[in-house]
């Protein structure tokens, strides 16, 4: 993503990159204390994965919940053949979100 956000994008910006993890949940927590002080938290994945990210963030900081906005997850023919894949593999692993944790905040939907 990293390389993405600069020589597709044009980001010039600082990155941090945090390569420590090997879990969904272990990446959440260890990149908590880099969010702690953004008026908005934009996890951008593939939208299953995004989604399992917000859950993650709400269930470890609630007080962050608000602060979550979508990304633009889906994107028309991207990731055309793995895409069926990934979405069953991505809905079998969230069957266990409560309704809350899968929408992103009310304060975020105003601005998508």
């Amino acid at each position: 993503m990293a390389d993405y956000a600069r020589s597709v994008l044009g980001f010039c910006g600082t990155l941090l990159l945090e390569d420590k993890s090997r879990t969904t949940w272990e990446n959440v927590t260890n990149v908590i204390p880099l969010l702690e002080d953004a008026d908005r938290i934009k996890i951008v994945s593939q939208p299953a994965h995004a989604l399992k990210a917000r859950a993650y963030v709400r269930r470890q900081r609630p007080d962050l919940a608000e602060r979550l906005v979508r990304a633009d997850d889906y994107r028309p023919v991207e990731w055309v053949i793995g895409k069926p894949l990934l979405a069953l593999y991505g809905l079998w692993t969230l069957r266990g979100l409560k309704p809350e944790e899968r929408m992103a905040s009310s304060c975020s939907r105003q601005l998508v």
